[in-house]
C-alpha cells in the first residue's frame, strides 16, 4: 500500500506540472521571447495563443493508479482489430508505461512518463512479474538496449547501465554517455532509436507550444554514446515522441505532434522521414506542410520546409512507432510501420487513441494509412487506455505499452 501511495502521488504531482488537473485551465499572459520565460517556463507552457472557440480545454488527468487486471480484460473487449489478430494483457500495474526496449535475454524494459521510474518485465514461471529498478527520475520515457547495455534517457542526460540484465535487483552505476541537453521539462521527454552503426536517435522539443526555440531546441540529433559526438540530423521539429529506422533504407522516420489552439481540425500531426542530414521541417513557420503560422511564419512559406509523408490526423497524438520486421503477421504488413497515437486533448471530440498502419515505399510515396487497433475512446472526452509507444517481440507478435492504464498488450495473429 505504501509503495501504491507514492506512485500516486508521483503522477499526481506531474499532473499538477503539466496543469492537466486545473478545472479548465486558462491561458495566462507570457512572452516567449522573453528571458525570463526560458530561465523558468510558466505552469501554462502548453497553453499559448488559445482561441476563444477551444478555450477551457486542458490535458486530462489520468488514473491515480494502474488498472487492475478484470478492469483491462473489460476494457479490451471494446478494441477492434482487423480479421485473425487478438489482443490480450501482457502485464499489469506498469504505471504510466512508455518506451518500451527487449534485452537480449527476454527482459522487457519500460520507460514512464510520470511514474519517475524504469520497469522491468520478466518472466516468472509463466506469470509476468513487474519490477521496478529505477527510481526518482526526472522524466525517463525513452530507453533502448544494446549490446548487454541499458540506455535511459532521463531529461538532460543519457545514462548507461552495462550488463543490466544480470543486475535487475540492484542496478550498477551509471555511466553519463550524453549531457548535451536542455533541463526543460516540458517537451524534454525523449525517444531513443539506435541506428545499424550504433548511433541514437534523440528529439529535443521546445518547452512551448508556438514560440520562437533557441537553436539547442525543436531538432533531432544523433548521438555517439560511445563517445558523446552528435550532430544535428533534422530541425524545425516541435514534438516528437517517437521514431524507428526504416529497414529497406536505412533512413529515420518519425512522428511529431503539431502545435495547438489554432482549431479542432488543423494542424495535422506528421509522419516524417529524413532524407537529408539537417533537413528543416517547418516548425515554427510552418505546420503540416502548408498553413504557415498565423503569428510566426513572418514572411517565411511553407515551400521552404519538408512537407510530411504523412498527415495524420489533428491532434491525434503519434508517439511511438515501429516498421514490421517479423514474420507472423500477413506478409502484406511487412515494412508497414505501425504507430502508437496517443490521442488528443486539445479538441472537444477526442481522437487518434489507436495504432495506426502505415503503407509506403522507402521514398515515402505512395501513402496509404488505416486504422489497426481502436476501442480506447469512449465517448468525446474519455479514455479506457491510451497507447503509447510499440514494439515487437521475436515471435512476430507487437507489445502496446498504455501510460494511461499502466499496462502492456500483445497483439498477435493466427489464422
Amino acid at each position: 500500500m505504501k509503495k501504491l501511495r507514492s506512485i500516486a502521488l508521483a503522477l499526481a504531482a506531474t499532473a499538477l506540472a503539466l496543469g492537466s488537473v486545473a478545472a479548465h485551465a486558462q491561458l495566462k499572459q507570457y512572452d516567449s521571447t522573453n528571458k525570463k520565460f526560458w530561465e523558468n517556463p510558466p505552469p501554462d507552457w502548453f497553453l499559448g495563443d488559445e482561441t476563444q472557440a477551444q478555450k477551457g480545454l486542458a490535458p486530462p488527468a489520468g488514473p491515480a493508479l494502474p488498472a487492475s487486471m478484470e478492469e483491462l480484460q473489460k476494457n479490451l473487449q471494446a478494441v477492434k482489430l482487423p480479421k485473425g489478430f487478438k489482443i490480450e494483457v501482457y502485464a499489469q500495474g506498469v504505471p504510466s508505461a512508455r518506451q518500451m526496449a527487449w534485452g537480449d535475454k527476454g527482459t522487457l524494459f519500460v520507460g514512464s512518463f510520470a511514474a519517475a521510474s524504469v520497469y522491468a518485465i520478466v518472466d516468472n514461471g509463466g506469470k509476468k512479474e513487474v519490477k521496478t529498478i529505477l527510481k526518482g527520475m526526472k522524466m525517463p520515457t525513452g530507453i533502448a538496449f544494446r549490446d548487454g547495455a541499458l540506455y535511459v534517457a532521463d531529461i538532460d542526460r543519457i545514462l548507461k547501465y552495462e550488463n543490466a540484465e544480470a543486475n535487475l535487483d540492484k542496478m550498477p552505476e551509471p555511466k553519463v554517455v550524453y549531457d548535451d541537453m536542455p533541463k526543460y521539462i516540458p517537451h524534454g521527454w525523449k525517444y531513443l532509436t539506435f541506428d545499424k552503426d550504433g548511433w541514437l536517435y534523440v528529439p529535443f522539443g521546445p518547452p512551448c507550444n508556438e514560440c520562437l526555440p533557441p537553436t539547442s531546441l525543436s531538432q533531432v540529433r544523433r548521438v555517439n554514446p560511445a563517445d558523446g559526438t552528435a550532430e544535428i540530423v533534422a530541425l524545425g521539429v516541435r514534438n516528437s515522441v517517437g521514431g524507428d529506422i526504416d529497414p529497406r533504407s536505412g533512413q529515420y522516420w518519425f512522428t511529431e505532434n503539431a502545435r495547438d489552439w489554432i482549431s479542432d481540425d488543423l494542424p495535422n500531426d506528421k509522419l516524417n522521414r529524413v532524407a537529408r542530414i539537417g533537413s528543416h521541417y517547418g516548425y515554427p513557420y510552418c505546420h503540416q506542410g502548408d498553413i504557415p503560422d498565423p503569428k510566426y511564419a513572418m514572411g517565411h512559406k511553407c515551400s521552404e520546409f519538408v512537407p510530411p509523408v504523412a498527415k495524420l490526423g489533428a491532434h491525434v497524438a503519434p508517439l511511438g512507432m515501429k516498421f514490421y520486421t517479423g514474420s507472423q503477421f500477413p506478409a502484406e504488413y511487412k515494412n508497414n510501420i505501425l504507430i502508437a497515437e496517443h490521442g488528443s486533448w486539445n479538441r472537444h471530440k477526442y481522437q487518434g487513441g489507436r495504432i495506426m498502419r502505415v503503407i509506403t515505399d522507402p521514398e515515402g510515396k505512395k501513402v496509404k494509412q488505416e486504422e489497426f487497433a481502436t476501442g480506447w475512446i469512449n465517448g468525446d472526452q474519455s479514455y479506457t487506455g491510451r497507447p503509447a509507444d510499440v514494439v515487437l517481440a521475436k515471435d512476430g507478435s507487437m507489445l502496446v505499452s498504455d501510460d494511461w492504464a499502466g499496462a502492456v498488450y500483445r497483439i498477435s495473429y493466427g489464422k
